[in-house]
């Protein structure tokens, strides 16, 4: 009896596992998948000194003015080079760069008119694709649920990270 147990606990781990790992790469080709969507916009536009990770970037920032560390430490950047993308979107006229007036080592970006008019462009193709899953055979009530999937796995890895941070202290 206890064979089976052990049989059934190894079979639904394997089972978990596998599906643990094809999320992984589902995440990864989505995120891809989903970054050629936004450069097929850019490009519809005749957009070509903004790439489409400095777009999201722009996107996430909004209307709001703030520090790269806030950018960085709020998530809105996409991969590490946060400075590199940060310098190009000056360079080209998307972002204001501003050294604080209270703390003159501290650096504010907020997005400009053209910053502004892009973010616009970028949250009406959000618009159209919300409106297109509306009238698609796609359960809006599944893209929900996989939010909610994403959000515990994140939640998750977060947890790892902490532990692994905890485990790692020297104990006293």
């Amino acid at each position: 009896m206890s064979d089976t147990i052990h049989v059934d606990a190894t079979s639904s781990l394997s089972d978990i596992r596998q599906d643990y790992l094809e999320a992984i790469r589902l995440i990864e080709r989505l995120h891809r998948q989903f970054l050629e969507v936004v450069k097929t916009e850019l490009d519809n536009h005749g957009i070509a000194d903004i790439n489409n990770i400095q777009a999201l970037i722009l996107f996430n920032i909004g209307d709001s003015e703030l520090t790269v560390g806030e950018l960085t430490n709020r998530g809105y950047y996409l991969g590490s080079n946060v400075s590199y993308n940060v310098r190009k979107m000056v360079e080209n006229n998307y972002l204001i760069q501003e050294r604080s007036t209270h703390d003159k080592r501290s650096v504010r970006i907020r997005p400009s008119s053209k910053g502004r008019d892009l973010y616009q462009q970028i949250s009406g193709m959000f618009d159209t694709h919300a409106k297109d899953i509306l009238e698609s055979s796609i359960n809006s009530n599944d893209i929900k649920i996989a939010s909610q999937s994403y959000r515990q796995l994140e939640q998750f890895w977060a947890g790892l990270l902490n532990y692994n941070l905890i485990r790692t202290l020297p104990r006293t």
